[in-house]
């Protein structure tokens, strides 16, 4: 392991130029070579532990809980009918779920330990392809077979539309976590052969930590896999058809939205054939009912690829940007992915903005709105401001598609040259650097059907913002100050920082990470005030990231101060995890327990 670094680097708006300029330059001159990221991504191992992980400075006691975390944990299957099976594409890496306890140390009040482990989500997937050499099920960027024929296309197209319900567990999901999503109760262990008894207590004792009823996979699609909370072992599945009937279209959005008070969760199901429609949900945390509380069709509405969406305290907002999928949707089938099944980024594709009413007392559209033509993996947050009058949303915004090229693993891990032929075409290299871009919406001068131009109030460019975003979870649907993003600064063909970004001052404090380390989603846990007139700083808390060390092929559990984006402490692992996407901490107070 590296020494510590004790170090932050503070920069502000007059550096924003000039870092981002640095940050092309590293990446058309090739600084990312000696910026080693296979250990993230080879001969990746499962510990079903639990294992202590040995910690070294200071983890606060008030950060105790569990950290889960799930991504990709293999790429390659040897010996199928085919030779090796090589994933292409960072996303469809096949699922690992990660778990770190962190617990009060019973020998010394004043500290904490650590134990972790972890399970592979996709054994049977994997007996699939080392049986017949290919993947079963749609991809997000697979490429298909290219000796396939027209009969075996079409074959393809008619076996993937029509996958039986009963096989859809085999599916790969991998993209972020969810836990005790109310109204799946009844579709809790259901996987054939399960013998993991399900729906038990919170856990606590010896070295445990309080855990969640139930804990549920999620991606961009309709379809939900559940782990065991302690064991991590997959034990059911379920499609939001078991929410309500209706939503049986295939598409949906890995990153739903709870409200921070009631727990009710929301979401999208986006359905396409003759016509496309979202249907935007409610699961009602108190009854475990869904209701439909919105269809968005007709005008302005396509098939698109969309992760996240925003929500405020009385609205939903959902943007469609133009990561539009041809043939009204139905090309994903034939493609066999869903980046070849995209049309190509048009200009004239502006980014349709919807408004729905969450309320009770007036559900359903209440705006329409459209920017300029982009996209975006992650919103950030939403807040209202002028009485719910105007809604304020931050997303990590690109210009174009070309970010889900440097994608490709042949890109991330340097191979064949593939690494400088994507970054050496300067437009491609701009299109891939995002930009924490502010919108304003204001409803009032919303005047269905036409669509109104968004306010754009700010743009902070990369490096000063970066992907993954997260922010102090108590400040979900108020308005916020600060954002925390993992930057590509061209010194990693991954993210290769850590920073906090001021929305007020537009300031930047990046954590000063040694080189050859690859962070993860730097997640948030809030120190909750106390006494009865306390207020909650909101950059009072730590930062928990799983970081890569590429030369030593270990990870260590990262515990930063959020407040000054400087070391606190870390637990380090004898091995390496897989970079993975997305994660959550729950404690016995989270409303997720």
């Amino acid at each position: 392991m590296a020494s510590r670094q004790q170090a932050s680097l503070l920069r502000n708006q007059d550096d924003e130029e000039r870092d981002y300029d640095m940050a092309l330059r590293n990446f058309q001159s090739g600084a990312y070579r000696d910026w080693p990221n296979e250990a993230g991504f080879e001969g990746l191992g499962e510990e079903r532990g639990p294992v202590e992980v040995p910690v070294s400075g200071h983890i606060p006691l008030w950060a105790i809980g569990s950290l889960y975390r799930t991504g990709p944990g293999i790429y390659t299957i040897d010996d199928t009918p085919k030779g090796t099976y090589r994933t292409e594409h960072w996303f469809d890496g096949l699922a690992h779920t990660h778990r770190f306890d962190i617990t009060p140390d019973p020998d010394n009040e004043s500290k904490v330990k650590v134990f972790y482990s972890s399970r592979r989500q996709s054994d049977h997937l994997v007996e699939h392809i080392r049986k017949t050499g290919s993947m079963k099920h749609l991809s997000f960027g697979q490429k298909r077979d290219p000796c396939l024929g027209l009969f075996s296309k079409v074959m393809g197209t008619w076996q993937a539309a029509m996958i039986p319900h009963g096989e859809k567990w085999m599916e790969n999901v991998s993209v972020a976590i969810l836990p005790n999503p109310p109204g799946l109760e009844s579709e809790s262990g259901n996987l054939l052969g399960n013998k993991t008894t399900v729906g038990r207590a919170p856990q606590s004792g010896g070295h445990r930590v309080p855990l969640p009823q139930s804990v549920w996979a999620t991606t961009d699609n309709n379809l939900m896999k559940q782990m065991d909370p302690e064991t991590l072992e997959p034990i059911g599945f379920a499609t939001q058809s078991a929410f309500h009937p209706s939503l049986k279209g295939p598409l949906s959005c890995a990153h739903p939205q709870r409200d921070p008070v009631n727990g009710d969760i929301y979401n999208f199901n986006q359905d396409f054939g003759r016509e496309t429609v979202y249907r935007v949900f409610c699961v009602s945390a108190s009854t475990g009912q869904t209701e439909i509380i919105a269809e968005l069709r007709g005008e302005g509405v396509h098939a698109a690829y969309i992760h996240s969406f925003f929500l405020t305290q009385h609205f939903v907002v959902l943007c469609i940007p133009a990561s539009h999928i041809g043939w009204g949707g139905v090309k994903i089938p034939w493609a066999g992915n869903i980046v070849d099944a995209m049309e190509h980024f048009d200009e004239s594709k502006k980014m349709k903005w919807f408004v729905v009413d969450r309320t009770n007392t007036k559900r359903g559209i209440v705006g329409r709105f459209e920017s300029d033509a982009g996209f975006f993996f992650h919103s950030v947050n939403a807040f209202e401001e002028d009485d719910g009058r105007r809604i304020v949303c931050d997303m990590m915004r690109y210009r174009n598609l070309d970010v889900i090229q440097k994608m490709y693993c042949d890109v991330i891990l340097q191979r064949d040259g593939a690494t400088e032929r994507f970054w050496e075409v300067e437009e491609r290299a701009k299109g891939s650097m995002l930009s924490l871009t502010r919108f304003s919406l204001c409803l009032e001068q919303s005047n269905q059907p036409r669509f109104v131009p968004v306010e754009k109030v700010f743009a902070i460019p990369a490096p000063h913002a970066g992907e993954l975003p997260t922010i102090n979870p108590l400040f979900a649907t108020r308005k916020h100050r600060y954002i925390y993003s993992l930057p590509y600064q061209g010194r990693s063909t991954m993210m290769d920082g850590i920073v906090k970004t001021d929305t007020q001052t537009r300031e930047v404090l990046f954590w000063d990470i040694p080189k050859g380390h690859s962070p993860g989603e730097a997640i948030f846990v809030p120190r909750l005030p106390t006494g009865s007139n306390a207020e909650q700083e909101e950059d009072d808390g730590v930062l928990l990231s799983i970081i890569l060390d590429g030369f030593d092929k270990t990870s260590y559990l990262l515990c930063l101060d959020a407040k000054t984006m400087k070391e606190l402490g870390r637990a380090e692992l004898a091995f390496a995890i897989g970079l993975g996407f997305h994660g959550v901490h729950v404690t016995a107070s989270s409303k997720e327990i």
